[in-house]
């Protein structure tokens, strides 16, 4: 996986849930930019989160990739 960005097919790979940095990596923003859209709720990807550790859903995140339509929300 290159420091630039991940392939579909790369994101295809991941576990069900990953981090918030190789989310926004896949998705082409800082990872200071998302944190910021999922503590405002505006966040393209859906979460969860487990205690005070925030995971993106990896099936939601290729659903954007994608060119999914729709609103996320935190779950």
């Amino acid at each position: 996986m290159s420091a630039a960005g991940l392939t579909l097919a790369q994101v295809r790979r991941l576990p069900a849930t990953i981090d918030v940095p190789t989310a926004a990596r896949a998705l082409g923003i800082g990872k200071t930019t998302l944190y910021e859209a999922i503590r405002v709720g505006s966040s393209p990807v859906k979460t969860i989160t487990v205690q005070r550790r925030v995971v993106v859903l990896t099936a939601d995140l290729l659903r954007v990739l994608e060119g999914g339509a729709g609103d996320a929300r935190k779950g």
